[in-house]
């Protein structure tokens, strides 16, 4: 494996893996794992971080094509809000989040300053989407989690069935078009299914947070030393189907890369993300206490493709005669993100100091998009802030919250 796929790999499984092992914390009041009888009613999102706040909220299950079998949670409606609206039907927003961790990562902060429940404040029905693999979405028609074929999949199964199952199911329950909120790989995966026109029918609007795309600036202060760990074990890595940042291998490459000289492991979350400027202590700590998820290490591979390439492609099998069984083609495929509709309404909020969303990253989406409608296009740089900040940053409702309410309204 190139050097080059060995660093980015790294640095994007470090994300969330990096922060956790100093703390040696993984159960939480807020977000327990499902037990193994599913109870999702008991230890749900739903139950453990909003009815708690006074929200109504419905646990759903979403079946892909391929089988696979989604958790999502629906907030139908205001705090507190009663029957005095019922009836009325609300505009529904979908709300997707990035690598390595699931729905709850968008619950961490208060009511008052976390998007999904400021949204339902706002009058709007909010759905949020959990990938394969995750806490709770390791069902399947056929297959068990413990079984390789289950972790058989790169985020391009996220752009061609996760995704456009969840856009169905919101979709048949609500008979209106949905608009789409993205985080990190939750912007990737909608870039590249609307570049393929899965959504054509089904999509109202679009906002990317934090956006991943292209990946050919990302620089991490803990790049380098990552992946010169790595180099003696990673091959071994590529046997194991799960990635799981919580494994003994992870553990064991953490503890290595601790002691590397000049590491701090408890500031690692700025090495990897970039200096965040508006975390909350408790709501780190409540991030720290519920994530990582696992994924697939073809998952992971995939995104370090993302970096190597320099293009936002399909899956690559390493050699062309693969490659031809898969695509018809001795490349793969690559996604045409100037192919996304240029009256598609689409609000990007990018931060100054992101280390995995680079400015420079940022800017070569941008130009893939210099053909759309310039009224349909809103973009928000924030100097000061990172990739985390976006998603748990106590002054994110007014830096980027509103900027996204406003135009959510802006397409009524």
């Amino acid at each position: 494996m190139a050097p080059s796929e060995l660093l980015s790999l790294a640095s994007l499984s470090l994300l969330l893996a990096l922060v956790v092992q100093p703390h040696e914390a993984y159960g939480s009041t807020r977000g327990s794992f499902l037990s193994n009888d599913g109870s999702a009613a008991v230890n749900g999102i739903c139950a453990t971080s909003v009815t708690i706040h006074g929200y109504k909220c419905q646990e759903h299950e979403v079946k892909t094509k391929d089988g696979y079998i989604l958790s999502m949670q629906r907030i139908p409606e205001r705090r507190f809000e009663g029957n005095s609206n019922a009836g009325i039907k609300k505009q529904p927003i979908l709300i997707q989040h990035g690598v390595l961790v699931d729905g709850m990562t968008w619950l961490l902060n208060s009511p008052q300053q976390n998007l999904p429940m400021i949204l339902a404040d706002n009058g709007f029905d909010v759905w949020i989407a959990n990938t394969r693999g995750t806490r709770f979405c390791r069902k399947h028609v056929s297959l068990d989690s413990a079984q390789a074929e289950f972790w058989n999949w790169s985020w391009d199964e996220l752009v061609s069935f996760d995704l456009p199952a969840v856009f169905d199911f919101v979709f048949n329950q609500t008979q209106q078009k949905i608009h789409y909120i993205g985080h990190s790989l939750g912007t990737l995966i909608g870039l590249a299914s609307f570049s393929e026109g899965h959504q054509a029918d089904t999509l109202k609007s679009a906002a990317f947070l934090s956006p991943i795309a292209y990946l050919s600036h990302m620089n991490t202060a803990l790049g380098m030393v990552a992946a010169k760990a790595l180099v003696g074990e990673i091959t071994t890595w590529f046997g194991v189907a799960e990635f799981n940042p919580k494994g003994q291998k992870a553990s064991a490459f953490l503890k290595r890369l601790c002691n590397y000289p000049g590491v701090d492991c408890y500031d690692l979350l700025t090495a990897i993300t970039g200096k965040n400027c508006c975390l909350n202590f408790s709501t780190v700590d409540l991030f720290i206490k519920n994530e990582p998820q696992s994924t697939a290490t073809k998952n992971m591979v995939h995104l370090a493709q993302t970096v190597r390439d320099g293009v936002i492609a399909k899956y690559n099998y390493g050699r062309p005669d693969y490659n031809r069984m898969h695509y018809g083609e001795a490349k793969p495929p690559v996604y045409n993100i100037s192919a996304i509709p240029r009256n598609l309404p689409i609000f990007i909020s990018y931060g100054g100091q992101d280390a995995l969303s680079d400015v420079k990253d940022v800017l070569l989406l941008l130009d893939s998009l210099k053909f759309h409608d310039e009224d349909k296009l809103m973009v928000q740089f924030i100097k000061d802030y990172a990739h985390a900040d976006f998603i748990m940053g106590t002054n994110a409702k007014d830096i980027v919250y509103n900027q996204v309410l406003r135009f959510f309204k802006n397409q009524q």
